[in-house]
């Protein structure tokens, strides 16, 4: 199992050996340290914790505490696998973007744009009321939300409306390694991933 985080950077075009134009995105990789091994008999599940460098006044007292031999790292993360797939890593082991190869499979989940408060057409994709035939004001609107023989009455569970969009945990997977670039720190990955510049992402490869 390989995994590292990263951060978002922008998207660009990348025109493969064949000539052909394909959507990718560039990552940037800062080497990351093993922070904290979780055991099955200690903690109940198995995991490896790990973490990028960061400033020291951003480090609260609580994570000196957990990172006091180690140095300042944050944010951390831990990834998880079924027993015996994780890597042989200990404690203030390095990882960098070596990790992972040209071709490689990767899974990239992060938090999506927030975008606010939206109406049912841009959270949902409706299509809104008539244009004509004697409507006003109803042309983003939902429509009716309950009546009938649904619910008895009620508003049902999990009816679409408006709402707060975006924000999310999102997953992306099946996106393929570009190029890797150790000097630079960056991953290029094929495809878009959630969230915008400069957001922190999990970089997992697909087993």
């Amino acid at each position: 199992m390989k995994f590292i985080l990263g951060t978002k950077q922008n998207m660009i075009r990348f025109f493969n050996e064949k000539g052909k134009s394909v959507p990718a995105t560039i990552l940037s990789v800062p080497p990351a340290v093993v922070t904290a091994l979780k055991t099955k008999d200690k903690d109940g599940y198995e995991a490896i914790q790990i973490g990028i460098p960061s400033k020291e006044k951003r480090i609260s007292k609580a994570e000196k505490g957990h990172l006091k031999d180690i140095g300042n790292f944050k944010p951390t993360r831990e990834f998880r696998a079924p027993k015996g797939t994780l890597p042989d890593l200990k404690r203030g082991d390095a990882l960098d973007v070596s990790t992972f190869k040209k071709g490689d499979m990767v899974t990239i989940s992060g938090i999506s744009k927030g975008k606010g408060f939206q109406g049912v057409v841009k959270r949902h994709g409706f299509s809104g009321g008539p244009r004509t035939h004697g409507q006003k004001h109803s042309e983003r609107e939902a429509g009716g939300i309950g009546g009938g023989g649904r619910a008895g009455g009620r508003v049902a569970k999990g009816m679409r409306m408006a709402g707060r969009m975006g924000g999310d945990r999102v997953s992306v997977k099946g996106l393929k390694v570009l190029l890797v670039d150790k000097d630079q720190n960056a991953l290029l990955v094929s495809g878009a991933i959630p969230g915008r510049r400069g957001s922190l992402v999990e970089i997992i490869a697909n087993e």
